[in-house]
């Protein structure tokens, strides 16, 4: 739902044009309502700006900015609780004019000040400017579903959904981070709160901020953590119990990712993770849901037919489109429009396509995005500790987990900690391991990136990647990975990913098994409720058959992939060619690119490499040159 974008310019210089022009350059995320206030005062000229989807209340009642005596809001995103809320608040005397939920934040942040987001079952971005106290709060949901990006420098401040609202305001400086470059050529996205540009961050997810438009003063504070919730003691309860108390939550937590008022489709994939929540939805209703699949001619890509299956078996009413490899090449030139910060993420074409299918019977969709992060569903949390062990037991140190002791094999052997990073070994012994979760590069090593970046000097950079520090030295292996993945993986790609899919087409994606009370509750379970015995997502596979055959379920899992390695040599050539050269000789050294580039095409670099490069350059002809 929505996008929103503003300022508080103390230097006095934006004006209502400005904001206009921010706000609007995000009529994707909301084409059918648009809303402007812009103020001047003694402290700085405040503009608050919204684009609207209309998904509760279709009448003007829902629109937006929304002014209540001192408060005033712009919204994105969510609140699925909010009829228990008003309630609430109608017990203590408070009225309503409309049916949205917008109109309930606002009244609960009246009653409860900050305190209200305790109450909030959702995601969103919210900004509420305080008319008497002179401050406007922005606060993000606690999974990170809904994006908040903000700009602070030299006496501006702005806000928005996207990146690409900032490029409207003159005063915005273009200039590259290079440690958000450094992290995205390493991971393919770039984590919280970092962001490509200087002086632009993500406001982290679970996180407010607080700026005082006296004092100019900004504060960002916690009020919600995952890592809170993995670090408290283990639930005593038996496996029977937990699957049915799961199951409990899961049916709420669906239910209301349903509540709209214009149709709601759900991303069925095949897989566990939407056959659940297809299962689940569909088994408390007689309508038939609407289901959504796309699939590929490559079979090796391909998981429509399993799809097909589970729609059958559940009796949905399924739509399923066939992507031909044409199709997906097409829209490989509009990534770096959609996506207007560097994203390396493959899966994201895919997305863009099944949600413009959807989008044509449907102003919503449900999809299952969080489940492997809190159930352990990804296939390296096996074989991280499995590898971890053979190679600990090739430095004679099997049985110790204490990474101190092979630190100590690195410092003892002469070798440099950077080099050693940057080795075969210490792949071997690292990769995807807990604590070099936030150490080892993933696509490039800190030397590539270094010869890759003019003027750049590898470091490491804070991230939620350090979060790994604030849990409890007691848990095991999987929890500290689900919990760190929760923080990195799942916001910053998975989540980045499919709300930037979604809203380029004005549909709204929901995420069912990001209601807080799943993880809250999942997370204390014991970590071998979810992967037992290797056997990934345990629990949540116990809950989908009693719905859904076995045979129909079982099978390897696959990712939402398609055949990059082939197209870079084939299909986009041309752009791998063109962007990957001297001729492009942009932050990223071309002389360099060239090399790597020669390398790539006699089967020496990896793709993920070679993509990442052409990803970035072409975003930064889009938005920097």
């Amino acid at each position: 739902m929505c996008g929103i974008a503003g300022f508080c310019d103390f230097n006095k210089k934006s004006n209502r044009q400005t904001l206009i022009d921010m706000t609007d350059v995000l009529h994707h995320r909301g084409p059918d309502d648009s809303g402007y206030s812009f103020y001047k005062n003694d402290y700085a000229y405040i503009g608050l700006g919204h684009r609207r989807l209309s998904i509760l209340d279709l009448s003007k009642h829902g629109h937006q900015p929304m002014v209540f005596e001192n408060l005033e809001i712009v919204y994105n995103g969510e609140v699925y609780n909010f009829k228990e809320i008003r309630e609430e608040l109608l017990k203590l005397s408070y009225t309503f004019e409309s049916d949205s939920d917008t109109e309930v934040i606002l009244k609960a942040y009246h009653k409860w000040g900050i305190k209200a987001v305790d109450k909030f079952n959702g995601m969103f971005a919210i900004t509420i400017y305080d008319k008497v106290s002179q401050k406007m709060i922005f606060i993000r949901d606690r999974a990170g579903v809904k994006p908040f990006y903000y700009y602070s420098h030299d006496g501006l401040f702005m806000f928005s959904s996207e990146l690409k609202s900032f490029h409207k305001n003159q005063a915005f400086k273009k200039e590259i981070d290079l440690n958000g470059l450094g992290l995205f050529l390493q991971l393919g996205y770039i984590p919280q709160p970092h962001s490509i540009f200087e002086d632009t961050y993500k406001l982290k997810a679970g996180y407010y901020l607080e700026v005082d438009l006296k004092t100019q003063k900004i504060d960002e504070i916690k009020y919600w953590d995952v890592i809170d919730f993995y670090n408290m003691p283990k639930l005593d309860i038996s496996e029977s119990e937990a699957i049915l108390e799961t199951e409990k939550i899961l049916k709420s937590a669906f239910e209301y990712r349903m509540v709209s008022d214009v149709p709601v489709g759900v991303f069925l994939s095949g897989g566990y993770d939407s056959s659940v929540v297809t299962a689940l939805l569909q088994s408390e209703r007689t309508q038939k849901l609407k289901t959504f699949t796309i699939g590929f001619y490559e079979e090796k890509y391909n998981e429509a037919h399993h799809a097909k299956k589970v729609a059958d078996h559940l009796d949905t009413e399924h739509t399923e489109y066939y992507c031909t490899q044409k199709e997906a090449v097409e829209i490989f030139p509009d990534i770096c429009e959609i996506y207007d910060e560097p994203f390396g993420d493959m899966s994201a074409i895919p997305t863009t396509l099944v949600s413009k299918i959807a989008r044509e019977s449907v102003t919503v969709s449900l999809s299952a995005d969080g489940a492997d992060e809190i159930f352990g569903g990804y296939g390296k949390y096996v074989s991280t500790i499995e590898n971890h062990s053979k190679i600990m037991s090739k430095f004679k140190i099997l049985g110790s987990k204490n990474i101190d002791r092979v630190a100590q094999f690195i410092q003892h052997s002469g070798i440099k900690k950077d080099d050693f990073l940057d080795s075969k070994v210490a792949r071997l012994i690292y990769e995807d391991s807990i604590e070099l979760q936030k150490m080892v590069p993933q696509f490039t090593t800190p030397v590539l990136k270094e010869k890759l970046i003019k003027n750049y000097k590898y470091k490491r950079v804070k991230t939620s990647f350090d979060d790994i520090d604030n849990l409890n030295s007691s848990l095991d292996s999987f929890d500290k990975m689900f919990a760190v993945d929760y923080k990195t993986y799942m916001v910053d790609d998975v989540l980045h990913k499919v709300d930037r899919a979604t809203m380029s087409v004005g549909l709204e994606g929901r995420e069912p098994f990001l209601d807080q009370r799943i993880v809250e509750f999942v997370s204390r379970l014991p970590s071998d409720m979810k992967i037992k015995n290797g056997d990934k997502k345990w629990l949540l596979k116990e809950i989908t058959h009693k719905y859904l055959p076995k045979d129909i379920m079982d099978r390897p899992k696959m990712g939402f992939a398609i055949p990059v390695d082939k197209w870079l040599k084939n299909e986009l050539k041309d752009y791998v060619e063109e962007y990957v050269s001297d001729k492009y000789d942009t932050v990223l050294d071309g002389k360099e690119l060239e090399k790597i580039k020669k390398l790539f095409f006699l089967g020496r670099v990896n793709y993920n490499v070679i993509w990442n490069v052409l990803i970035f350059q072409m975003w930064y002809k889009r938005w920097v040159q």
